[in-house]
């Protein structure tokens, strides 16, 4: 599959730098400029670069990137629309968790998940051992999910 050049594409490796050294960004632009398909993905690669992601036994993944999406719909279509533009499966290196219903393997980086999810999670893992990054997508679209997930990051 060609992928088509989206707006944001320009931006990536600034975003990517601005990430390597702050610990929080806030990216903000119009619909349809590839930030929910495009700025994971990036981001994703380039965790190996900063010595983050690792595998452990047998290939499993000891560092993820989350990239919480406001609704279990919203969260499928992007890791379906992610893993098309990698060229995998869901469930491979991208994947989701919903209430209900997961498409997770060993090899799974990035999971796309409601922040439900990472809310029940942070009651496990208050300091989300495994992850290396969290993404918030969709931030505008206030809830009280959202806004304890951002006092609790």
């Amino acid at each position: 599959m060609i992928r088509q050049q989206l707006p944001i594409d320009f931006h990536l490796p600034s975003i990517v730098q601005t990430l390597a050294s702050n610990n929080c960004l806030i990216l903000q632009a119009p619909p349809g400029t590839g930030k929910t398909t495009r700025v994971a993905p990036a981001l994703m690669t380039e965790m190996n670069a900063w010595s983050v992601a690792g595998e452990g036994a047998g290939g499993a993944v000891t560092s993820e990137l989350l990239l919480i999406q406001p609704r279990r719909i919203a969260a499928r279509a992007a890791a379906a629309r992610i893993a098309q533009e990698l060229g995998c499966r869901v469930g491979e290196e991208v994947g989701y968790q919903v209430r209900f219903d997961a498409r997770l393997g060993k090899s799974t980086r990035l999971i796309c998940m409601t922040p439900g999810i990472l809310l029940r999670r942070l009651q496990r893992d208050a300091l989300l051992e495994r992850v290396a990054l969290v993404l918030l997508d969709e931030f505008h679209e206030r809830s009280l999910e959202v806004d304890l997930l951002l006092g609790m990051l």
